[in-house]
């Protein structure tokens, strides 16, 4: 089997922090002494690849999640404390800091919608509070780089907000700027990646001229771990870079060479205003508009470090910080090994429903429409089962493709995230995994499948798909499958009876060639098993 090079094999960034870090105890694990730090965050991007990067450098780890029940499944989980809390609410988050002596905040509205800036500075300010009365030792947090002397974009301007309310909290705090970060699943890579790998010829907006500074996911982390042993004395933020300069039409060009393309045709025109711009990109990359353009309104900016003074504090790594070529050589080696673990889609959609699923048909809460269909299956329950958790993505939803992509494309065009986030992996599924436009709202190994629709629609939406044994046969499988919607009034009521009429084609569509895999795959299983046996 083919290895990746050298300087693309993974090893914890705390191998190159060695002094700085408590380190591993003799078993291993972190110490029992170690300190106590909390991650906020964790579910998403940044934060669920931080959490076991301080587990390698001998930290002991409290995740705070409002939804602990949802990390279940992470590789890291058995290793942490976990606290369930809502940053926003005072005593929650008090009582999730108490004990920890250092707490990293990685919570960030990023196109949550209009009132975005007044729930960052309001969260920013009840977790300032809240770490000083813990007796917090330091905070950290990842905020945005950004220009001297301009008018910021509305996101940069919050996060450059935010990271002022928190050095004036009282509590010693290490802000770290970054511009664009480079990494598998990150939303600025895979917005750079699809508008480069599906379009040979663009037409562009002026920012693409203007300078980033773009740095690696794995610098940020060295820089997040190493922040934590900061002096009590230091206070303050930084500015954090990979090595390279360039301007966005650079990035685009050497993106395409390090993954094998033809030089891209890149026209700039004056005519694309952001709005505009995140429209484009919403409908070319994977990346919904509420997303995208707060990511293009930063980019309207020359976002390039002014100092490099946090390497009197967390040093350079011997190798010296990764370069942009081979950041994206690192990242296309994740995507290509599927060893992606956490995507820019691993935070829910803004505004996406995240009520729990009624407990039956009579649920209080008011009309509950359901589709339910049930059918045997000549296939062994886990077969079965196996098909049923790869499903979406590049697989698709095996039936009408043609209806899912346009109820995808319709979808991106009201601001929803379609089909094109697919899956962080094709074959195994966590609670909280984004699926084209369903998130996975619960997962029983082997047994029930349910997904929550994030698309934009008049009322909450679920699909749940379950696998039971038929009780007399260990080849054969019991496949059910539900869709079911809670209408928002009128137009509710209009939307469910207007698609009705499809779901004989979609939804039973769907259950008979799923039924068909995963048979298909028992057989070439069973003759497998006959052919390695002699055929005896």
């Amino acid at each position: 089997m083919a290895t990746a090079p050298d300087d693309l094999l993974p090893a914890p960034v705390a191998d190159t922090l060695v002094g700085l870090v408590p380190g591993l105890g003799p078993d291993g694990h972190p110490r029992a002494d170690a300190p106590l730090v909390a991650v906020t965050g964790v579910t998403g991007y940044v934060g669920g690849r931080l959490v076991p990067e301080l587990l390698a450098a001998g930290y002991r780890v409290r995740a705070i999640a409002r939804h602990p029940d949802r990390l279940r499944g992470r590789p890291w989980y058995a290793d942490v404390e976990v606290a369930a809390a809502d940053a926003a609410d005072p005593e929650q988050i008090r009582a999730a800091l108490e004990g920890t002596q250092i707490a990293y905040y990685l919570i960030h509205s990023l196109g949550t919608g209009r009132s975005f800036e007044s729930t960052d500075r309001h969260t920013a300010l009840v977790f300032g509070q809240a770490a000083r009365e813990a007796g917090v030792e330091r905070m950290v947090y990842l905020g945005g780089l950004y220009p001297e002397g301009e008018d910021l974009s509305p996101h940069l301007a919050s996060r450059t907000e935010v990271g002022e309310i928190l050095l004036a909290s009282g509590v010693p705090t290490t802000v770290l700027r970054a511009a664009v970060i480079l990494g598998s699943g990150s939303a600025s890579f895979e917005m750079m990646r699809y508008l480069t790998e599906r379009l040979p010829a663009m037409t562009v907006p002026r920012w693409v001229e203007n300078r980033i500074q773009p740095i690696s996911i794995r610098d940020v982390l060295r820089y997040l771990v190493g922040s934590a042993a900061m002096p009590a004395q230091v206070s303050r933020g930084f500015d954090i870079g990979g090595p390279d300069v360039l301007t966005y039409r650079d990035m685009m060009q050497r993106y395409a060479a390090a993954s094998g393309l033809h030089r891209r045709v890149i026209v700039g025109v004056p005519v694309l205003t952001p709005k505009l711009s995140s429209l484009w990109v919403s409908l070319v990359t994977p990346v919904p508009g509420g997303l995208a353009r707060p990511l293009v309104e930063s980019l309207v900016h020359e976002v390039v470090c002014d100092e490099h003074d946090i390497a009197e504090h967390v040093p350079d790594p011997p190798g010296g910080l990764i370069g942009f070529d081979r950041a994206v050589r690192l990242a296309l080696q994740r995507v290509q090994d599927a060893a992606v673990t956490t995507r820019w889609s691993s935070a829910s959609v803004p505004g996406a429903p995240s009520d729990p699923l009624p407990s039956d048909p009579d649920w209080a809460g008011g009309s509950l429409f359901v589709d339910e269909r049930q059918v045997t299956v000549d296939a062994s329950p886990a077969a079965l089962w196996r098909v049923l958790e790869a499903v979406g993505g590049e697989r698709g939803w095996y039936s009408w493709g043609l209806a899912w992509r346009v109820r995808g494309l319709a979808d991106r065009l009201v601001g929803g995230p379609g089909l094109r986030r697919g899956r962080r992996d094709p074959l195994q599924l966590l609670v909280d995994d984004a699926v084209d436009f369903w998130r996975v709202e619960a997962i029983e190994e082997g047994s029930l499948l349910r997904l929550r629709a994030e698309m934009r629609v008049p009322g909450l939406a679920w699909l749940e798909l379950r696998v039971e044994p038929t009780g007399t046969s260990d080849t054969r499988s019991v496949f059910s499958q539900r869709a079911l919607f809670h209408p928002k009034g009128l137009l509710g009521q209009l939307y469910w009876w207007s698609v009705y009429p499809f779901h004989g084609i979609v939804f039973g569509g769907m259950q008979r060639n799923i039924a068909r895999a995963a048979e298909t795959a028992e057989q070439a299983r069973t003759d497998r098993r006959v052919s390695a046996s002699g055929g005896s």
